[in-house]
């Protein structure tokens, strides 16, 4: 059994939930993608980094590190 569909599901969770949680304050000018790949989850970590209060910070990092994860697994 491969945890490679897991990874990319995480990655890709954590995308969603970002828009969910912080689309209005710190995502409204970036569109949602269907099928992120690992980079675009780490263009919206940037932008909760810089436009997110401390809890978008926190999840940009969690954002990252599912991203490094999905990296290393391929």
């Amino acid at each position: 059994m491969s945890s490679e569909p897991t990874l990319r599901d995480d990655y890709a969770s954590l995308y969603r939930r970002a828009f969910k949680e912080h689309g209005i304050r710190a995502l409204w000018s970036t569109r949602v993608l269907e099928n992120p790949t690992p980079e675009d989850a780490l263009a919206i970590a940037r932008v909760l980094r810089i436009e997110g209060n401390r809890e978008a910070r926190a999840l940009a990092e969690q954002i990252e590190q599912a991203c490094r994860a999905a990296e290393i697994s391929l």
